[in-house]
């Protein structure tokens, strides 16, 4: 028989990995405020997210029915983006340094070079055009898996889906603050004239620019490899779009054989377009067997305690 009903029967595992994310950033924030300029908001922050999640859970105790259950899965967007922003204000006070030249040294034990410069050989601007639009579609990959499971009544897909999807770009933020990188554009060639060496036709250079600005290097931005995001390692893209790949197949999603091929050729894009080493993308494939591993017994974990406990 269901007991009587209380907000923690409606947080689901998405839901507590996510404020356990907040409770480490905050530790952390403390921890570092002599480095952290403006830690206290960043707790603020932290904290206004955990209110929402349950206010989003006080509506839904009370009618589990309406649009705050939707708004349950989709907080989960924008909120991403908030960690990934968050994270730039913190990667670098607290760590002070890059591990780009060992990311490159195990480059060139593997390879015997630098893929980046290799892959120059084979460039065009037809492959830079399709590679760079290919690149920009990243964020929306989550995005289509999840639409196409509510289209298709998969709800338990989805829940679980939106976890392992959450649940890795946190392990990815944790790697950005154990290996802090700022990659190969900058690294082994002259971020400067990136548009130059790697032109493409019509939509390149407008692609660039807002990855450039989404990782807080707008156009004009003096110095760009002393403040842009240190987001290479794992790499995220890598990870999260084998996750969409696998998750897709594994429930049937419709658009499977776009995630794959559209997948592949985004990884390729990685090091092609010089966001990344190889060494992230091996990285990010064993960031996403991490994800799936652990997030399995994580969320069985919850979900058996909620039913152990309020069923």
């Amino acid at each position: 028989m269901k007991k009587e009903s209380t907000l923690l029967r409606h947080i689901n595992s998405t839901d507590l990995v996510v404020i356990l994310f907040c409770a480490l950033l905050s530790v952390l924030n403390l921890i570092y405020s002599h480095r952290i300029e403006y830690w206290y908001l960043h707790i603020a922050l932290n904290l206004l997210i955990v209110l929402l999640i349950f206010f989003i859970v006080f509506k839904l105790n009370k009618n589990d029915k309406t649009i705050w259950a939707q708004i349950h899965y989709w907080y989960l967007v924008p909120l991403i983006l908030v960690f990934f922003k968050e994270l730039y204000f913190m990667v670098d006070p607290i760590r002070r340094t890059i591990y780009d030249d060992l990311l490159i040294k195990i480059d060139r034990f593997i390879f015997g070079t630098d893929p980046t410069g290799f892959l120059f050989r084979i460039s065009h601007p037809v492959l830079t055009e399709l590679l760079q639009i290919v690149y920009a579609t990243f964020f929306f990959l989550p995005v289509i898996l999840g639409i196409d499971l509510i289209l298709q009544n998969k709800m338990k897909e989805l829940d679980y889906s939106a976890f392992i999807i959450v649940f890795g770009f946190i392990l990815s933020f944790i790697g950005y603050l154990l290996v802090p990188a700022i990659g190969p554009r900058f690294t082994l060639h002259d971020f400067s004239t990136n548009n130059i060496e790697l032109p493409g036709l019509l939509l390149t250079d407008f692609l660039r620019e807002i990855v450039n600005s989404g990782e807080s290097i707008p156009s004009g931005t003096l110095n760009p490899a002393k403040v842009v995001q240190r987001d290479v390692f794992p790499s995220g893209h890598t990870q999260m779009t084998l996750l969409v790949m696998i998750l897709s197949f594994r429930f049937g999603s419709r658009f499977k054989y776009f995630f794959l091929i559209n997948g592949t050729l985004l990884i390729f894009a990685t090091v092609y377009l010089r966001y990344h080493y190889v060494i992230d993308l091996i990285g990010g494939a064993g960031f996403m067997f991490l994800t799936l591993w652990v997030g399995k017994y994580f969320y069985n974990w919850w979900e058996n305690y909620k039913k152990e406990k309020f069923f």
